[in-house]
């Protein structure tokens, strides 16, 4: 028997500030990192936890210094791993769907040129045989007379 993939989404709003705000300063992005996954495994149950570019960019931004007090975030757990990042950002395996959809859609659509060129093309080479048949015809018929 196969094993389910089990897919678990959840929002959060992650209280940084009550970890941070007694350390020293200048490990307080670091500290807040810590906080983050210490309460990602207490709520989604997991060891495992990877944090998104997105929201490490955003703990970091004002420095190592200054964190925000509090980060809403989604956590997505697919079997023991845990995939946490801002909310409305979007995944990378979302982003992938998108480009194969728009590279499907361009391919379609020189497809579709290429198939009425070569419609055309042999619509016009009916049209050349066609014309061709009537000169012969007709130079023949001159030569008859």
């Amino acid at each position: 028997m196969a094993e389910k993939k089990v897919k678990l989404e959840r929002t959060y709003v992650v209280p940084l500030r009550r970890g941070t705000v007694k350390i020293q300063r200048y490990l307080r992005a670091k500290k807040a990192i810590s906080v983050l996954r210490k309460f990602m495994k207490r709520h989604m149950k997991s060891e495992d936890i990877k944090i998104g570019q997105e929201l490490n960019e955003l703990i970091w931004e004002r420095g190592g210094k200054y964190v925000p007090n509090k980060v809403n975030v989604l956590a997505i757990k697919e079997d023991n791993i845990v995939h946490v990042n801002l909310v409305g950002v979007k995944t990378e395996k979302e982003e992938e769907k998108k480009e194969k959809k728009t590279e499907e859609k361009a391919e379609k659509k020189i497809e579709a040129k290429i198939e009425k060129k070569t419609e055309e093309k042999k619509a016009e080479a009916k049209i050349e045989k066609k014309t061709e048949e009537k000169h012969e015809h007709h130079h023949e018929k001159k030569e008859g007379e």
